[in-house]
């Protein structure tokens, strides 16, 4: 049997915006093991258990890449990471896939080999990067070479999801997005991303307070979160840091440790609806195991 452990991921992280991606201690595990039939998914919907299924879709992307004849095979998921929730869902899924694909012919796909084919399948890197490698990482595709930057985030730093019960989808998320930036804003952007990096690999959170401001996406899709504003107020109070996960509609903060208990008290109490996930940085990304 194939084991493949991959980690939920938090993107953009307010400025980062399609561009950093960062681990967190919240999994999804696929199981992959061969079988009489030529597919049997468990452990999710019935809905997805066929050949549209996006871990077996990716794992016979890998076992193409590999140009290798794709195996009759049993997928079990176990899998609590929400879909449509801003917690990279669909990369998990494809990475389960071509890391099992991989394991499956030997270990054949390095994670730079993995991260491509990732990237194809998603459309962009800034999830599936954090999910292969963990920590944080900023991802560029420049004319479709993918190039990833990796940092340490201190430990010091926690990251709370509350993730509400209704979802919003990435199409959604775009759609409210303005075509064009000003200039100042443009600049406004880089200079704050630079200084948001090197805040979170200090955890310095005076630092990361004044860096993470956005104006580029989540003025626009905060709009999208019905219950943001009220969030966001708890947070100010609490003296913690609140930004958009993903497109949302999972919204994360930012403590430290003696903070944590105290919001996710305020928060499970005023949304008693909502799963409050206190999360650390995921230093290894995705794991594989033959047992």
């Amino acid at each position: 049997m194939i084991r493949i452990k991959v980690p939920a991921t938090s993107a953009n992280i307010g400025v980062g915006f399609d561009a950093l991606g960062l681990a967190v201690s919240f999994y999804g595990t696929v199981e992959f093991n061969a079988s009489d039939e030529e597919l049997q998914i468990g452990g999710c919907p019935k809905k997805y258990q066929n050949k549209n299924n996006l871990i077996y879709r990716a794992f016979v992307n890998g076992c193409e890449y590999l140009k290798k004849d794709v195996p009759n095979v049993s997928i079990d998921i176990n899998n609590d990471i929400p879909i449509a929730r801003g917690l990279g869902s669909s990369a998990v899924c494809i990475v389960a896939g071509l890391k099992g694909a991989s394991a499956w012919f030997g270990d054949r796909l390095s994670d730079e080999e993995i991260l491509n084919l990732a990237t194809k399948i998603e459309g962009h890197p800034d999830n599936v990067s954090p999910a292969i490698y963990g920590n944080l990482c900023a991802s560029i595709n420049h004319d479709g070479d993918i190039q990833v930057a990796h940092y340490k985030v201190d430990k010091s730093l926690n990251f709370i999801a509350m993730i509400p019960d209704y979802h919003l989808s990435t199409e959604a998320a775009r759609e409210v997005l303005p075509d064009t930036m000003s200039y100042a804003d443009a600049i406004y952007q880089i200079g704050h991303l630079g200084v948001l990096i090197k805040a979170l690999e200090l955890g310095d959170m005076s630092m990361i307070k004044s860096a993470i401001v956005d104006k580029m996406h989540e003025p626009y899709r905060k709009k999208l979160i019905p219950d943001y504003d009220q969030v966001a107020k708890i947070c100010e109070e609490e003296n913690v840091i609140l930004y958009i996960s993903g497109s949302g509609s999972t919204l994360m903060a930012i403590a430290q440790d003696d903070q944590v208990d105290s919001l996710f008290d305020k928060i499970s109490s005023q949304f008693p609806n909502w799963q409050i996930k206190p999360l650390s940085v995921d230093t290894t990304g995705a794991t594989t195991e033959i047992v």
